[in-house]
């Protein structure tokens, strides 16, 4: 039996270990369990290998949903933690419950009905639209299956339990593993589903972890015996649960229109360029994988503290949090950087691609200790209950910023490729920077 954690009580650089650690080691085999989709994907043919790719950006819209979903109910369930509020807690696990369903089905139905079109827009046709169909329609079916195991962690997030949610993630990459070829190939005597195997696994995969998830937020006290008139949907807790999830979710989504940015500026040099891009981000997100544990860490207990009126401690979590993870990524930053070249050459073994990604991660490598600094302080906000600031904070970074220095360095000076790469390094500085300024001020 795990020793219960008081996020008000214990030492904060404790409980940034505790709840950081698990977080980390679940999302390193959720992003494993998209390289399996991939590798799968890649055994059915070209087609289908494309039509994982080209559904991302629709994909992602789902994840960015129940992120800020999940985001927002952690903040509003932490605070009414901190401040001994059982009842109000229940009674927001018990509507973003029904937010989330609600949205799913929403979600599911304008996906189903949009997606045709979103795809011939962005050149699918034939063979390859209909693989890409078949793949999206059964992701966007089972929705609510994607966004109900985001909202039960955010139920056990709140009190700073995240190695439930890491167990399902670890189960879950193994249960993948399984299902694909089972269900792509037909095997045990089942119908083969090509590429809506893969969708279908993900799907099931979902499922199963929303019943394990629930088994352990039912155990929680303010969880327990949740009656019917809590489901009633409540129009003023559920308007609460917007305004916190609303600014979150398209903080989320302005990542995905950064990449465009990103993509877009760099397709004036090339093929190789767009390959080698794609291969050093993945490179950049594996390494970040250490800190990204610390958002849920300082989410939880910046939002209990706030709850409880702790200020004190409310900053503590916040500069330990940017201290522990500008130090980690320093030390990722100097690895990067030792070992660029053979990182890029584990994925191509085009020179081109190899010189280019060389020269990404190698600008990348000075700019990896400005991402947590960034995302501490922007989970921090959403912790004293102001999502704003993020969303704001995703428009300056992930456009506005991008577009104005990008085509400055690269065309205006003549920078060229070098003008994107130190682009992304000077613009996500300063906003790391802005943040550090902000967060010192507000806590």
């Amino acid at each position: 039996m795990k020793q219960p954690l008081s996020l008000t009580t214990d030492p904060i650089p404790q409980l940034i270990w505790r709840i950081a650690l698990p977080m980390s080691v679940g999302m390193f085999f959720n992003t494993m369990f998209n390289v399996v989709d991939t590798l799968c994907a890649g055994w059915l043919g070209t087609d289908s290998l494309a039509a994982l790719s080209l559904s991302f950006p629709l994909y992602f819209v789902v994840f960015a949903i129940g992120s800020g979903i999940s985001q927002g109910t952690t903040a509003l369930l932490a605070n009414a933690l901190g401040a001994g509020h059982a009842a109000e807690a229940r009674r927001v696990f018990a509507q973003s419950l029904v937010f989330a369903t609600t949205a799913g089905v929403l979600l599911s139905s304008v996906g189903w009905l949009v997606a045709p079109g979103l795809f011939r827009l962005l050149g699918a046709e034939g063979s390859y639209l209909s693989a890409v169909l078949d793949y999206m329609h059964v992701i966007l079916a089972g929705g609510v299956f994607f966004l109900l195991p985001m909202i039960l962690n955010s139920a056990l997030s709140a009190q700073g339990t995240t190695w439930v949610y890491r167990n399902f993630l670890i189960v879950g990459f193994v249960a993948n593993i399984v299902l694909n070829p089972v269900l792509m190939w037909g095997w045990t005597g089942l119908p083969a589903l090509g590429v809506a195997g893969i969708a279908l696994a993900t799907v099931l995969v979902q499922m199963g972890g929303g019943v394990f998830l629930w088994s352990h937020v039912s155990k929680a006290d303010y969880c327990r015996n949740l009656r019917r008139d809590d489901f009633k949907p409540d129009l003023q807790v559920l308007r609460r649960i917007a305004g916190q999830a609303i600014p979150a979710a398209l903080n989320m989504l302005t990542i995905s229109l950064g990449v465009f940015v990103i993509t877009w500026f760099v397709k004036h040099f090339g093929k190789e360029a767009v390959a080698a891009t794609g291969i050093a981000t993945r490179v950049e997100q594996i390494v970040l994988m250490p800190a990204i544990g610390l958002n849920s860490a300082v989410l939880s207990i910046v939002g209990q503290n706030h709850g409880a009126g702790l200020p004190l401690r409310v900053r503590e979590a916040w500069v330990t949090n940017v201290k522990i993870g500008a130090g980690l990524m320093l030390i990722g930053g100097l690895l990067v950087w030792l070992l660029r070249v053979p990182a890029m050459r584990m994925f191509s073994q085009d020179p081109i691609v190899i010189g280019h990604g060389r020269n990404y991660l190698l600008s990348s490598s000075l700019t990896l200790a400005a991402y947590p600094i960034l995302f501490v302080t922007v989970f921090a906000m959403q912790g004293i209950k102001q999502p704003a600031y993020g969303l704001w904070m995703g428009i300056y970074r992930q456009l506005v910023a991008p577009v104005v220095v990008f085509h400055t360095l690269a065309f205006t000076l003549g920078w060229g490729l070098w003008g994107v790469w130190w682009g992304i390094c000077i613009v996500t500085w300063s906003a790391a920077l802005f943040a550090l300024g902000w967060g010192w001020r507000k806590f």
